[in-house]
């Protein structure tokens, strides 16, 4: 089996740097997918995909990209439910897993949020990216860098 990738949901995407060092550390191939404005790489390990504007250009891109026991960077639980279903490992850049044990609670409560802001009863905001956010995302991407490898070896 071929090593991992990591693909990065990259539009306003706080760990670009993070993925990047994990992914050198282990040599692993990482696509950052956007609507635009990334930052060239030399890099022969980094790649950067641009996608049409549409709503789930890039969402639909990773997805096509993705294969079993790959990796996904996203804030995205749809796209996340998506790629688990293929088989490949999810991971918000809080550091939060998305596993096939989990994804079907973070879904119905994206749903719940979002029907809240949609009636009123909530403002919808979202907590401050913080360091500590950083810290456990890097801990667990290692982590789950690990296993892939692992399983692909």
């Amino acid at each position: 089996m071929a090593a991992p990738s990591i693909f990065v949901d990259a539009d306003a995407c706080p760990v670009k740097d993070e993925v990047m060092k994990v992914a050198e550390r282990h040599g692993l191939l990482v696509t950052f997918v956007s609507n635009g404005g990334l930052r060239p790489s030399r890099d022969p390990m980094i790649r950067n995909v641009v996608v049409s504007k549409g709503a789930d250009a890039a969402d639909d891109w990773i997805v096509e990209a993705t294969k079993p026991n790959d990796i996904v960077v996203t804030a995205d639980i749809p796209l996340a439910a998506r790629v688990v279903e293929l088989g490949a490992h999810a991971l918000g850049p809080t550091g939060r897993p998305f596993t096939p044990e989990t994804i079907g609670m973070a879904v119905a409560m994206r749903d719940l949020k979002q029907h809240l802001r949609e009636t009123g009863e909530s403002k919808g905001y979202n907590a401050a990216f913080m360091r500590e956010d950083r810290s456990r995302f890097l801990g667990a991407l290692e982590q789950m860098a690990r296993r892939a490898i692992k399983a692909a070896g």
